[in-house]
């Protein structure tokens, strides 16, 4: 996978956090180049792209951090347990970052990106295979929260 398909999504995930509430600390922690499997660490959020380029982008955490996730999204309201409502407001934050990649993507050039609403899985160890076979996995901490993005892009 070429490394500069994940910048327009970076961008994009440093461009929405603050539009959703998040606004203390957005720290890029490690960066890495892994294989086309990944297992579910509690959350996965999946969106397909197609177009010039083809691939997906996920956006994974525990469930714990979900919770707190989603709860920042909700302007603080306390979220206990994953509900429809918590599910939306996450499903959402992805939607508007890949969303604003494709916007970014097309300043870069690559116009014409189409993107699939969210889909979510639930449940911590479960294997998923990407159809690409290398994917840059990108750690952030987010006001202390772990959020993983892995981008799986070919052109």
């Amino acid at each position: 996978m070429d490394v500069k398909l994940i910048n327009p999504v970076l961008q994009a995930f440093a461009n929405i956090l603050p539009q959703i509430g998040f606004q203390q600390n957005i720290e890029k922690k490690g960066l890495s180049l892994i294989g086309s499997t990944l297992t579910n660490p509690g959350l996965l959020l999946t969106i397909s792209i197609v177009g010039p380029l083809k691939g997906t982008v996920l956006i994974g955490m525990t469930l714990e951090a979900a919770k707190h996730f989603a709860s920042k999204m909700m302007m603080g309201m306390p979220v206990a347990e994953l509900d429809p409502l918590a599910q939306s407001a996450i499903s959402e934050m992805g939607n508007m970052v890949c969303a604003n990649s494709c916007t970014n993507f097309a300043e870069a050039g690559i116009g014409g990106l189409d993107i699939s609403p969210p889909t979510m899985m639930i449940g911590e160890g479960g294997h998923v295979m990407l159809s690409v076979p290398n994917v840059i996995m990108v750690k952030f901490s987010i006001d202390n929260i772990d959020v993983d993005v892995y981008v799986g892009l070919i052109k």
